[in-house]
């Protein structure tokens, strides 16, 4: 098919991407549906798994062989994981740079190869800078708000950060006049719907990636607890539903079962409690990453809030008769935690189901085959990105006050007459409160 021949696509019940074929004298109306078949598919991925798995599982059915490829590599990506908590919150930090930027790469892919035959001009320079402005806009706001006494000390961070916003916006605006100037007759409506593409990537994993750094820097509990729920619902609603699955789920995803849904909600709630209770005793867990200045490097030290001391809970009636306990001893961060794990599990799989539904649309079964078995980076963290923002969410709502170290930066970025009237503000109410002497 000419790129003339799709551009002039014929009316079919209203279809946004319909137009009409002008004759000489008639007009002529192509069925959409018929044309768009023709459209090219995405590549199916090649079978990757590794030659000494294929060899060991060969006497294996595809089903079983499945299922040992998944379980080893999974093992392999759990203690990938623990080997990075242990390197600790800036090298947390990077890998999800490293995994927003792979995620990116796969979606982006998948628009360009179905559309690669139009020849898009600048699709994909455009689509990595807008990546690059994006994220100069948010890891820029992240260093401002944690890392303000770094930022006052070096004159060229100062700089930066006083004019990040005028920056950020210059940097967008110059990708948005490239892409003014790459627009091509006849393939406007396609560079349109590839700029939305662009831009709702972006939306829905940069943003959601940023949110996964606040959450970090909140406290390493706040990023484990998370995602090791996500992980823990994936993996026992796999093998409740491949033991005892029967019952279908959604049509979106044929394998998710009920009963593998309703597993992995009660092994997930049950396994946030216990990962809580074992996380909630170490200061490295729990304590925010700051800057110290005096070492020139950051540290994860503090003395933990009242949300990481051990409280007595009083236990219903019903509870109590049935254990025998008048009290429970429990860290009040626990009882967070079942609202993080009942949310990876009833909510968090909704994003897989939206991956699905985005995967069936363009015919392919996985993002990519970066890890054997699992598919693509983002078809494993299709569920963190929508849990991240949840308890991005939840922090500011129930947990997070008002920050007293932002509050005296922009005190300290005011002018010298504005802190000292402040200041005599702040006095005069202390006093009347009866918290300060009136020496006057």
């Amino acid at each position: 098919m000419s790129n003339d021949t799709f551009c002039c696509l014929g009316k079919a019940e209203g279809h946004p991407l319909s137009e009409s074929i002008k004759g000489a004298d008639t007009m002529k109306y192509v069925d959409y549906s018929v044309t768009i078949s023709r459209l090219p598919e995405v590549p199916v991925p090649a079978d990757d798994t590794p030659e000494v798995l294929n060899k060991a599982l060969s006497g294996l059915s595809s089903r079983w062989k499945n299922w040992w490829v998944r379980g080893i590599l999974t093992l392999a990506m759990i203690s990938f994981f623990f080997i990075i908590i242990y390197l600790g919150p800036m090298v947390l930090m990077l890998i999800v740079l490293c995994v927003q930027i792979k995620c990116f790469q796969e979606i982006i892919h998948i628009g360009y190869s179905v559309y690669h035959s139009y020849h898009l001009p600048w699709f994909r320079t455009l689509s990595w800078y807008f990546l690059l402005c994006v994220n100069y806009f948010f890891y820029g706001e992240t260093v401002t708000d944690y890392f303000f006494n770094l930022v006052q000390r070096e004159e060229p961070l100062r700089i930066l950060s006083k004019y990040h916003r005028l920056i950020s916006f210059a940097l967008y605006l110059t990708g948005f006049c490239m892409f003014v100037l790459s627009l091509v007759k006849k393939h406007y409506r396609l560079q349109f719907y590839m700029f939305g593409w662009t831009h709702v990537t972006l939306l829905i994993v940069v943003t959601q990636s940023h949110l996964i750094i606040h959450n970090l820097f909140e406290g390493m509990i706040w990023f484990i607890v998370p995602i090791s729920c996500v992980i823990c619902n994936d993996i026992m609603a796999y093998m409740f539903g491949f033991f005892f699955g029967r019952t279908p789920l959604i049509k979106l995803s044929p394998k998710k079962t009920w009963e593998g849904f309703i597993g992995g909600f009660f092994s997930t709630v049950v396994f946030g409690i216990l990962l809580s209770y074992v996380m909630a005793g170490y200061s490295f867990f729990v304590c925010p990453v700051e800057f110290n200045s005096d070492h020139n490097s950051f540290e994860v030290d503090c003395v933990p809030s009242d949300l990481f001391q051990l409280q007595d809970y009083a236990l219903p009636a019903t509870l109590e008769s049935l254990t025998g306990w008048p009290t429970v001893r429990l860290y009040p961060f626990q009882i967070h935690s079942i609202s993080l794990s009942a949310f990876a599990s009833l909510m968090g799989p909704f994003g897989g189901f939206f991956a699905s539904g985005f995967k069936r649309a363009f015919k392919i079964k996985d993002f990519a085959n970066t890890i054997p078995g699992h598919g693509g980076i983002m078809d494993r963290f299709d569920c963190q990105y929508l849990m991240a923002t949840f308890v991005n969410v939840y922090i500011a709502s129930f947990i997070r006050g008002p920050n007293p170290a932002k509050v005296v930066q922009q005190l300290l970025a005011l002018r010298l007459d504005q802190q000292l009237n402040i200041f005599n503000s702040l006095k005069s109410h202390l006093i009347e409160r009866g918290l300060l002497e009136d020496v006057a």
